[in-house]
């Protein structure tokens, strides 16, 4: 095995590892903010992960370079995460409750004075 077959190995393995705790995390965490947390930040890294994976071994290995997955990479890096803003958005907004033992609610007071502002 290569240094660069250990390397790609890495970042695949890294990969599945983060995209297996997002999928856990979205099954265990108890209301939608927590979920869609748990569903953007790792998943989108792990996805990253297996995808520079690629990258590399087409680049390394296969000599070719393919600036199709880098922009897929992008994407993703963009995407993700303000899909998960506008769900968790959306979500409060619609009176999509917090779990019951949340301490903190920061959006609470914007909503509240954007209620009470004259338009």
């Amino acid at each position: 095995m290569t240094a660069i077959e250990i390397i790609l190995s890495i970042f695949i393995l890294l990969g599945a590892f983060l995209s297996l705790l997002g999928s856990i995390g979205l099954i265990r965490f108890p209301d939608v903010y927590g979920r869609t947390h748990a569903a953007t930040k790792s998943a989108t890294l792990g996805v990253i992960s297996i995808m520079v994976a690629t990258f590399l071994f087409f680049l390394l290995i296969e000599g070719l370079f393919v600036g199709k997955i880098l922009l897929a990479i992008l994407f993703v890096f963009l995407t993700a995460p303000v899909a998960a803003l506008m769900i968790g958005r959306s979500a409060y907004r619609t009176g999509v409750p917090l779990w019951e033992k949340s301490v903190q609610d920061d959006l609470k007071e914007v909503y509240e004075k954007k209620l009470n502002e004259p338009q």
